[in-house]
């Protein structure tokens, strides 16, 4: 691209991302063993540095600044975009960029522990961000269905879809894996040794190699070099951490394909006592389902752990395990049993809100209506209807009706609570006139959101059928 060229305009730089994307992506699906040699210079484009700026600039991450202090909105209203985005790609040109370390939050995690949260700079975070734009369509080409986490167009629930469609035939035993520590502990060797399959491109490589390499400033101001793992908080993290577990995608998928894909195959397994199995993994969370004994689960989970220490991870020892569908078993919140529909003898698969999932949204409401938390009822209730509402909508496919009426109830009375602590002196019929007409908390145009007027519905099953935003855009390309 023409060095001195006018920096094209955001509808134009996401056009012509998205124009190459496509290219990368039907090029990597029609060629399996490609390598792409020439990408630096996308990373460099104008258009994937915009693009990725916006990206950047839209996240809420954006107001958190990396060790050099400076936040995108501080950027643009001193340098401005333009100069840093010019100067960003001048470095990158000239070989002489180089990432810094990410600054180390640690955010508290159930049972008390706690995870490390690296933040980059905001240079860096752009430079992320174009990287992801450029490797993510040829990477995709190459990832399995059986893997929801942190790719386009894939959510949670289409996980869970998958578990309820498999639990609801033979699959009866499920391998809960528990992977210790696995954004820390993936293999740098092994990480990049995948990502030379598809990138021949040296200069790719090394700029992914030294995000690897970057290290870490603690938050007692020392610097920890990163030998193993890719930091949480950084852009780049998710896929890269895709294409390491992709292995073990490709175990399954490999296996499926040569002795369980026909029916005939997975009948003639049965009657030699073999078994069939699935994954189904969303980031580092994964179960496999088993149609078979308890024996073969047991058998897999041996599997898996030799499949992980490729690339330097292992399963925990303790909260590896492996139940019956009629026990229940707990998947990103959700709570999955097979039981006996009321007023009949059959049996189904039924999804539930987990009790930790509602032991989480319980103590977000309780932190947000203490006396101190909130200068007044419309702020309170700005805040308090994004918890629910999100929440909700999360477990909305789920069997959750009575569970968002326990929630609604439970929310109301917290609110009622908050009222009547910072308005001591004023009488429960004052209070039920001003705040509550209808006998819902209101205030400036703002009502309490009622979690019990939420419609739940199963949702649609996609099954292999999830298209890429590349696939969606290849026929106006």
């Amino acid at each position: 691209m023409n060095t001195g060229a006018p920096w094209p305009s955001p509808r134009q730089a996401r056009a012509r991302v998205l124009g190459i994307q496509t290219k990368l992506h039907r090029w990597a699906g029609e060629d399996e063993d490609r390598r792409f040699d020439d990408l630096f210079n996308l990373v460099a484009d104008p258009a994937f540095l915009l693009v990725a700026w916006t990206r950047v600039r839209g996240n809420t991450g954006a107001r958190s600044a990396g060790v050099d202090g400076h936040t995108a909105r501080a950027i643009e209203t001193g340098r401005g975009v333009e100069a840093f985005l010019g100067d960003l790609r001048a470095d990158l040109k000239a070989r002489t960029f180089q990432p810094q370390p990410v600054r180390e939050r640690m955010i508290p995690k159930a049972g008390g522990k706690q995870r490390r949260l690296g933040i980059p700079t905001v240079r860096d975070r752009v430079v992320q961000a174009a990287l992801k734009l450029v490797l993510e369509p040829i990477f995709e080409a190459d990832f399995q269905s059986c893997s929801y986490g942190f790719r386009p167009n894939r959510r949670a629930q289409d996980a869970i879809n998958e578990v309820h469609y498999l639990g609801s035939r033979s699959y009866e035993w499920v391998l809960e894996g528990d992977i210790e520590a696995c954004f820390d502990n993936i293999d740098h060797t092994a990480l990049l040794e995948r990502v030379r399959r598809r990138v021949g491109d040296k200069r790719v490589l090394a700029l992914v190699k030294a995000f690897l390499k970057a290290g870490i400033l603690n938050e007692l101001g020392d610097h920890e070099d990163t030998d193993a793992g890719t930091p949480q908080g950084g852009i780049l993290s998710p896929l890269l951490a895709n294409i390491a577990l992709s292995v073990l995608d490709d175990h399954f998928a490999d296996a499926w394909e040569t002795t369980m894909a026909t029916r005939v195959d997975r009948c003639r397994r049965r009657r030699h006592g073999q078994p069939t199995y699935r994954l189904v993994r969303y980031a580092d969370d994964f179960v496999v389902l088993v149609s078979g004994q308890r024996a073969h689960a047991e058998m897999l989970r041996s599997e898996v752990a030799a499949v992980l220490a490729r690339i330097g991870l292992r399963l925990s020892a303790h909260k590896t395990t492996i139940v019956h569908i009629d026990e229940g078993f707990e998947f990103l919140g959700f709570r999955i049993q097979r039981r006996r529909q009321a007023g009949s003898t059959k049996r189904y698969v039924y999804t539930y809100p987990s009790k930790k999932a509602l032991a989480a949204v319980f103590d977000k409401v309780r932190t947000l209506t203490r006396r101190t938390a909130n200068p007044n009822l419309s702020v309170l209730l700005h805040r308090l209807n994004a918890v629910l509402r999100g929440w909700c909508n999360y477990f909305r496919h789920a069997a959750s009706k009575r569970t968002f009426c326990y929630l609604d109830a439970f929310s109301w009375r917290r609110v009622t609570q908050w009222l009547r602590k910072r308005h001591p002196g004023v009488s429960w019929k004052a209070l039920h006139r001003r705040y509550l007409p209808g006998w819902r908390p209101a205030a400036d145009g703002v009502t309490l959101f009622m979690p019990q007027k939420v419609t739940v519905s199963r949702d649609r099953y996609r099954g292999a059928n999830i298209p890429t935003p590349w696939a969606q855009a290849a026929p106006g390309a």
